[in-house]
């Protein structure tokens, strides 16, 4: 991982040293400019599963978010927990040991529950109400996400500015896949084999919980890192979403799609 700081203050004293030889009206000095508040991007963590009857439910409720607020929305399907599913030699599975470590990091008790920027446990039945209540914040920061993707590899780089004071936390780079049909259990009690999941999550790319992230007001931070794609994985169906919290909560979050080399 590499990361690359380009500090608004340096680059002033840059430009302010190159011309230290001439003489600078009043009127012509560099002033700071507070930069504009950035935009809240809300991260709702769906914990699912599939032998979850009534987790369709909460994934219809994402889907309305996502038509009403789209790219504003960023949810993630996290399948483990006592209701997760990791699989057999006739089902596709989507558990994972992560899913299994965040469920019980966030002691939760019941599937489907969500973490809406990681203010608690909400049920399904709530999260319309405080995805809007989230979204009237600002964030102290923006990231923004450039992915490409040759072979097996993808190459990833988070771009954080800061907007407001200093956001220091974690920095969390995750993976997700769309369109991956699997067994699920519906309302009914029904066995669906042809049941489409979305936004579910794949593995993290920087560890479980992130590396440690600070960026100040005025300053640029470019982080990056590389992820390899599993097999069973659909490559122009993966996403990579990143975010950056602490122990109040999600502070910002993006998404973005993986561009793959055209000459593969």
């Amino acid at each position: 991982m590499h990361k690359t700081i380009y500090p608004l203050t340096a680059i002033l004293f840059a430009l302010l040293t190159m011309a230290a030889c001439s003489h600078i009206d009043e009127d012509e000095r560099l002033i700071y400019e507070k930069p504009a508040p950035s935009t809240k991007t809300v991260l709702l963590e769906d914990f699912t599963g599939q032998r979850c009857v009534n987790c369709p439910k909460g994934s219809e409720i994402i889907e309305q978010l996502t038509t009403e607020f789209g790219s504003s929305v960023i949810a993630v399907g996290i399948h483990g927990g006592p209701l997760g599913f990791a699989g057999n030699t006739r089902n596709k599975g989507l558990a994972t040991a992560e899913g299994d470590e965040y469920y019980n990091h966030w002691q939760l008790e019941y599937q489907p529950v969500g973490l809406i920027d990681r203010h608690g446990a909400v049920n399904y039945a709530d999260w319309t109400s405080q995805v809007r209540k989230a979204l009237q914040q600002t964030a102290p920061l923006t990231l923004g996400i450039h992915a490409t993707s040759t072979g097996q590899k993808i190459y990833i780089s988070v771009l954080g500015q800061g907007t407001e004071g200093a956001s220091t936390g974690h920095l969390q780079v995750w993976l997700v896949e769309d369109s991956i049909t699997a067994m699920q259990l519906m309302p009914d009690g029904s066995t669906n084999a042809n049941y489409v999941h979305n936004h579910v999550f794949r593995t993290s790319v920087n560890g479980t919980w992130g590396e440690p992230y600070t960026v100040k007001e005025g300053e640029t931070i470019i982080t990056e890192m590389t992820a390899t794609i599993d097999d069973d994985w659909v490559k122009k169906h993966l996403s990579v979403i990143a975010f950056v919290y602490n122990d109040n909560g999600v502070l910002q979050a993006a998404k973005s799609g993986v561009i793959i080399n055209t000459e593969e």
